[in-house]
């Protein structure tokens, strides 16, 4: 269930294997990316899959122990304001429709009573 991973640290076999896997990715990164010229297509591939195995590394320690993203910080202010505002619309869109939920409640209520009230 647990591995040694240099100077004695215990990690999981599931953080083991992604973190491997995270590092093969960024040193396949870092040697495409340090050719001269940089082949566009590789260098894509190569940042996808580094993305990859940084989404799963933070999934696998998240889900392990809890801790947030490590890498949330890398994410530049216009992202981050993108989301926000997106995050921001969801809300307001869902109290809209709560709303309207509440009234089209309020108004059947209240033909219900006038219904019974003529009976």
């Amino acid at each position: 269930m647990f591995t040694f991973v240099g100077h004695n640290v215990l990690v999981t076999k599931k953080i083991d294997t992604a973190l491997k896997d995270l590092t093969k990715a960024l040193e396949k990164h870092a040697q495409i990316v340090g050719l001269k010229p940089v082949p566009r297509k590789k260098a894509g591939r190569a940042a996808a899959e580094l993305r990859s195995a940084a989404a799963t590394y933070a999934n696998i320690v998240e889900a392990k122990t809890g801790q947030t993203n490590p890498f949330i910080d890398f994410l530049d202010p216009a992202t981050i304001d993108s989301l926000s505002k997106e995050r921001e619309l969801i809300v307001a869109h869902k109290a809209a429709e709560d709303d309207a939920q509440k009234k089209s409640e309020k108004k059947s209520d209240t033909v219900e009573a006038k219904a019974a009230d003529g009976e």
